[in-house]
């Protein structure tokens, strides 16, 4: 059976508003989209709330399929735009489910109902049957271009809505189109702040979107809209166009859309690659067979369907992002500045607070290509700004969403892993000058996302503030080992000094870590579950977050009352639900806890709270994420763990080990960047079935025993036979 066979894109579709708790589901898209690619043209049952994919399976409307889209993302999502909608009648001028632009005459809109019975999926296709018009909606995706397939009821009208203003969390600013003949349109669509789009404008970004779409048959009739009303001009700041198509079509009406983030010529050089020669069915099946490729990295083989099932499907959104932003000629923009270049590919959607925990540290080992595009596409966006690399970034721009320094911590990761950006000494100079708060590199204002107070810069803690502080700790960890590296060892000894005083945050009288004043003094906290302080998490969440000293951390703590606490700590946990006091699958800070244990000395409890984990924290189904995918963490994590290991610092080589979850695995090494010194796989081989034997009795590679409970990145990328011998208890 193929590997993308398995894929279900249902999965972890939830969005906000529909469930017992506040934080939502796991807000993915169930729509068509290749590995990486610029288009992911999905169904949109909703533009409000905090529904960031567009898609909610809790609703029961559909109100268009448009091109682009971000999966696993909160605070409103963006993208969005170029929604499309086929009807068989005159509808009011709204879709009707859009909250961020209400209705100001009509009252049902043009949205349809439909039935999850009648959705289908695959990776690189999705359809459904819009039961108002009984239209069939079929998607499908190339890299830079998203075809449509609508198939009527024979005598019915045939019409088409396009939404130009559509924008996820916000609208477009501006659009205008061109109708080039009776079969090819072209547009441009702004998107400012001022619209709205992530954090409904906090997060700052601005894109230009650049449209060339063909019909496969022509329009009859067309009418621009505009704020309801039916207008003459071609051009607006809430634009629409109303198309009628003769009702003797017998065959589907398809449509095919190149897009392009740099130019109108961008998205031509894009149709012309991707659309002119090409016609539905064959670019599903082009679709599927990349997805088949890239799974290529992973093999996997098990008796449980359910666990193939979560592992390709994990493995599938972690291959989403970071996507290209650049056109088929190596153009992208930033800034709205046009920059060529063919060495790397320019990549965005980094939501680096989360993906650096797993993601990464997944992607270096099956993917490093992308690790290399992503830290030389970091390193674009800082030199062009002078700054730090981007905290969570989008278009080029740092939406500065979440806390820390995570895109230092991935390149200090990567280079340590001798994965390197096209200008290594550039990269040390904007890493230290963001660690330091420069106010000044290369002799020009340098913007640092650190805090810039006296705390912080002398005594290690940003006031009021435990995130933050623990965050900056572990980026100032990253930079002494990216500065090892570098023969940096003066400033190596400057950055250790500073991540060691991680225990002066230790509040001796609430014993677990808090936020401090100005004066140094702790913030008063009424237990171990407040929140004061902390972000998405609380102080006894927090107060683990030192993974580059897990050993320190629990002569802080007390040996022994460590381990109680870490066995409370998952004991008190509901591994299913969306969102626990104690152990928290579903957000990041907890992340790899599980495998504290083995560093502590107890390999038995990582594998036995590491297999609890995988087995309710993941199901199947629409409800089957236990969280946020936060753009491929929440799957890394799983898909990771399912092949044996997880590396719980950044910039610490050790990859942790746990008990696999298939009998066997192969990945598949990248002589670019691995020694591949034995082998160009790694084969991952248990002499017994891991589900009914779930404890580790023995490890070999290449045939030597493994005294430690970790491999290396070096010895994982040499390839070979990793073997597992396992037992019950």
């Amino acid at each position: 059976m193929s590997k993308a066979s398995y894929v279900d894109t249902m999965i972890g579709t939830v969005g906000d508003g529909q469930i017992e708790k506040s934080h939502g589901g796991g807000k993915t898209y169930p729509g068509a989209c290749v590995p990486g690619g610029m288009v992911q043209l999905s169904p949109d049952t909703v533009s409000g709330g905090d529904n960031g994919s567009g898609y909610n399976y809790c609703h029961n409307t559909i109100e268009g399929f448009s091109f682009n889209h971000m999966s696993g993302i909160g605070w409103y999502g963006d993208l969005g735009n170029l929604q499309v909608m086929p009807v068989t009648e005159d509808t009011d001028l709204r879709s009707g489910s859009n909250e961020e632009v209400p209705f100001t005459k009509g009252t049902i809109g043009w949205k349809s109902e439909f039935s999850h019975e009648n959705e289908k999926t695959r990776a690189g296709y999705y359809s459904v049957m819009l039961d108002r018009y009984n239209v069939l909606a079929e998607c499908t995706t190339d890299e830079h271009a998203g075809f449509l397939r609508f198939t009527y009821p024979e005598a019915a009208e045939k019409k088409i809505i396009l939404n130009f203003s559509r924008r996820i969390g916000g609208k477009a600013d501006y659009q205008k189109v061109d109708i080039i003949n009776d079969r090819k349109i072209e547009g441009h669509i702004k998107c400012t702040p001022a619209g709205g789009g992530f954090g409904h404008g906090h997060g700052g970004i601005f894109y230009d979107f650049y449209f060339v779409m063909e019909f496969s048959h022509p329009f009859t009739n067309k009418r621009f809209f505009e704020s309801e009303e039916f207008i003459e001009s071609s051009e607006g700041e809430d634009l629409g166009l109303f198309l009628d198509f003769s009702k003797d079509i017998k065959e589907p009406v398809t449509i095919k859309s190149a897009v392009s983030y740099v130019d109108i010529e961008g998205a031509r050089k894009n149709f012309s690659a991707e659309c002119e020669n090409a016609d539905f069915d064959t670019t599903a099946e082009n679709a599927l067979a990349k997805w088949e490729e890239v799974f290529s990295c992973v093999s996997v083989s098990g008796t449980d369907e359910i666990d193939l099932k979560l592992f390709y499907t994990c493995l599938y959104h972690v291959l989403l992002d970071p996507r290209t932003m650049a056109d088929v000629d190596g153009r992208y923009t930033i800034n709205h500045e046009i920059f060529e270049n063919t060495d790397y590919k320019q990549r965005t959607v980094f939501s680096g607070w989360d993906v650096y925990r797993s993601e990464f540290p997944l992607l270096s080992i099956i993917r490093p290509d992308m690790v290399r595009d992503e830290i030389n596409s970091l390193l674009k966006i800082a030199e062009l700004n002078n700054s730090s690399f981007p905290r969570w970034e989008l278009m080029g721009i740092n939406a500065g969403c979440m806390v820390g320094d995570p895109g230092l911590i991935v390149v200090a990761d990567a280079i340590t892993k001798g994965i390197y950006p096209y200008d290594l000494e550039k990269a040390y100079k904007v890493s230290k000058a963001s660690s330091v708060c420069a106010k000044e590199l290369d002799g020009k204002d340098f913007h640092t996302i650190r805090p810039d107070c006296k705390q912080y810069i002398d005594d290690c803690y940003v006031p009021e503030k435990l995130s933050d502080t623990l965050e900056y700790l572990l980026a100032d960890y990253t930079m002494q080992k990216f500065a090892e590296h570098s023969g940096k060892t003066e400033d190596a000894q400057f950055f250790a000094d500073r991540a060691s005083r991680y225990h002066e945050n230790y509040n001796k009288s609430l014993q677990f870590m808090a936020p401090r004043k100005d004066d140094g003094e702790f913030v008063y906290e009424e237990d171990r579950y407040d929140d004061d302080g902390t972000v998405e998490s609380n102080i006894f969440q927090q107060s683990w977050f030192v993974p580059y000293d897990v050993e320190g951390l629990s002569r802080l703590f007390g040996e022994a009352r460590t381990i109680e606490l870490l066995e409370e700590f998952f004991e008190r946990a509901d591994l299913k639900s969306l969102w626990n006091d104690d152990y928290n699958h579903s957000n990041e800070p907890c992340h790899n806890i599980t495998h504290y244990f083995s560093i502590l000395g107890l390999p038995e409890r990582t594998q036995y709270w590491t297999r609890r984990v995988q087995k309710e924290a993941y199901r199947t189904g629409a409800y089957g994420f236990c969280g946020n995918e936060d753009v491929g963490q929440l799957s890394a994590w799983y898909v990771l763990s399912a092949l044996g290991f997880a590396q719980v610092c950044p910039a610490d080589p050790k990859y942790y080990l746990n008990t696999p979850l298939f009998k066997d695995a192969e990945v598949r090494l990248d002589k670019k960047f691995h020694s591949c010194s034995v082998s160009d796989t790694l084969k991952i081989i248990c002499d017994k079935n891991p589900l009914d034997f779930p404890y580790i009795k023995a490890v070999k590679l290449n045939g030597a025993d493994v005294t430690n409970c970790y491999l290396t990145y070096e010895e994982i990328t040499k390839g070979g036979e990793l073997v597992f011998e396992l037992k019950q208890n």
